[in-house]
């Protein structure tokens, strides 16, 4: 029986990822997810925000003051192509390289197309196998058109695919208009993998202080049947990889994924909650399970239960949607 399978052209022994957390902050972190069972590890993101702060707070302390002094003004290098960027990151990739066999994928988050793209080169260079990218982008502008917001995506990808050789996946919000066809663009444009979705963290109010607080809420398994839905669309007619970040907590979860048609699972949220030894519980719910239904690999799961024989999907929805007001019975 063999649980390997194949993400972003690596060759991983089993489905389950670590997804983007706080579990990938040092090497220590990093290869108790691997002696767990992790295939891959997929980094805490490095955000916009953060390089953009450091390049002007390291090019103030470079020009400050430039002009105090005559020599001042050869001393120092020009800041245009001058690279600067959270070192601590890129160690962080190099040390987990010498420290893991699994494969590590970097994470960047941003909202705009920019220089602070080019750092997936340098995590290219650190020694990532994959890049991921995170686009958080809330669109609040009622002046900003879903056109523009899809531009958005797409010149992202576009900016990091001109600047790496390494595979690169696209982390997708599940708030599209469009989304197969936004999916499919991805695709043309060069996303060598889409993960599905991107949990956006909603604020609340606290009505003592009257402030705008944020409420970080992990998910659960209840999660999992929007992502299920779209990769079960998508397997077949996008020649692309495919994984689920959203509600994978325990075995089960991990075979509807795989049957919809993902070729990873991506979890966090049940890491954080139960601890990384879930990964070796799930992964021998899944030999199990396999087993007892005669499975012998992941690969002759994967896409079994997708919709790619179904001549019109949306028909189908449609059908499901109607067929699932049906079944509720009041409580009388």
């Amino acid at each position: 029986m063999s649980l390997a399978t194949n993400y972003l052209g690596l060759m991983l022994k089993n489905p389950i990822v670590a997804s983007s957390s706080p579990l990938s902050h040092n090497v220590d972190s990093i290869r108790r997810l691997e002696d767990a069972g992790a295939s891959a590890v997929v980094m805490y993101s490095l955000f916009e925000e953060q390089i953009t702060f450091d390049s002007y707070y390291i090019d103030y302390h470079l020009t400050h003051a430039v002009d105090s002094y005559a020599e001042s003004l050869s001393y120092f290098p020009e800041m245009q192509g001058y690279n600067v960027w959270p070192e601590e990151y890129m160690n962080l990739i190099r040390k987990a390289k010498q420290a893991v066999d699994i494969p590590i994928i970097g994470s960047l988050n941003g909202v705009s197309e920019g220089g602070w793209t080019d750092y997936a080169a340098l995590m290219e260079d650190a020694g990532a196998d994959a890049v991921e990218l995170n686009v958080y982008y809330v669109a609040t502008n009622p002046q900003i058109s879903s056109i523009e917001v899809e531009r958005i995506y797409l010149d992202i990808l576009g900016a990091v695919k001109q600047t790496v050789s390494i595979p690169v996946a696209m982390k997708l919000s599940p708030y599209f208009t469009s989304t197969a066809n936004m999916a499919r663009r991805l695709v043309e444009r060069g996303a060598d993998g889409l993960v599905l979705f991107n949990r956006f963290y909603q604020p609340d109010f606290d009505l003592e202080t009257l402030e705008v607080v944020p409420r970080l809420a992990l998910s659960n398994s209840n999660e999992l049947r929007l992502p299920l839905r779209w990769v079960a669309i998508l397997y077949g007619r996008l020649l692309t990889d495919l994984a689920i970040t959203s509600g994978i907590h325990n075995t089960e979860d991990v075979i509807k994924a795989l049957m919809a048609g993902a070729k990873v699972t991506m979890m966090a949220s049940e890491l954080l909650q139960n601890g990384i030894r879930r990964i070796g519980q799930i992964l021998n719910g899944l030999t199990r399970w396999m087993a007892e239904h005669e499975y012998e690999s992941v690969m002759q799961m994967i896409g079994s239960m997708s919709q790619q024989h179904c001549a019109e999907p949306a028909a189908f929805e449609r059908a499901n949607y109607m067929k699932t007001l049906a079944s509720y019975r009041p409580v009388n």
